[in-house]
């Protein structure tokens, strides 16, 4: 029988444990919520609109059996609560990697050439399919200017790693999404619109999806961190 709060379960155990941890005195990420917040609210933002003209033309939708019923114009609650918590949980995830992890040996440039490489190119051939060509197309796009940027290329060997490891809960919590373990999906996809590749019950472009939401949270944190960091430094020099 269904939970009817299933996906607001899914994005409280999601964050809870980060959220309590961000005051742990040897890792202070509750220190860096003034850029954390920022980037995120704008990355949401975003992903809401895209989410809402997804929803309407139908490309997913959502299972009412498992929501708590309120809605904000046509995505639940819930939908708009992911938003925060992955991105949070994966932030956090991220941070801590900066600090027990000073320097990743990764080839960072050919690494992200072959991904831009692979996502054009389904994209090119998929064209008609909503889902993966935006994702893809979109990741593609921010892929292109962080290779052609200084900044992005300091932080993206840390982002990769940390996402590799990310992509092990990434399947839990989305595998229940999508009706892994449980009786129907929370979510469900309209396979015209994507590849019709699944891994369990997941989509495949939803690794691609996640990717370029957790991307542009962790650039926009980096960003606003260094932009307070540069002000700090500016009043101390004052």
């Amino acid at each position: 029988m269904p939970i009817k709060y299933t996906y607001l379960f899914i994005n409280v155990g999601t964050i809870l444990v980060p959220f309590i941890f961000s005051f742990y005195p040897t890792l202070k990420f509750h220190k860096t919520w003034k850029a954390f917040f920022p980037a995120n609210l704008l990355v949401a933002l975003v992903f809401v609109v895209w989410d809402i003209i997804f929803t309407k033309a139908g490309v997913w939708g959502f299972n009412p059996d498992y929501l708590c019923g309120l809605y904000i114009y046509n995505l639940p609650l819930e939908e708009v609560l992911f938003f925060l918590c992955i991105p949070y949980a994966s932030v956090f995830t991220y941070y801590c990697f900066t600090l027990f992890f000073k320097r990743v040996a990764l080839p960072v440039k050919p690494v992200t050439g072959v991904v831009i490489l692979f996502l054009s190119v389904v994209a090119m051939f998929n064209m008609g399919r909503l889902y993966t060509s935006v994702t893809f197309l979109a990741l593609t796009g921010f892929l292109v200017f962080a290779l052609l940027n200084k900044q992005p290329l300091k932080w993206l060997p840390h982002f990769y790693l940390s996402y590799a490891v990310i992509l092990l809960p990434f399947v839990i919590v989305n595998g229940i999404l999508t009706g892994s373990w449980i009786e129907e999906p929370v979510v469900w996809y309209n396979n015209a619109e994507n590849l019709g590749v699944r891994l369990l019950t997941i989509p495949f472009e939803d690794v691609f999806y996640g990717m370029l939401l957790l991307i542009l949270n962790v650039g926009l944190y980096e960003w606003f961190r260094q932009r307070q960091a540069s002000g700090t430094a500016a009043d101390l020099s004052v």
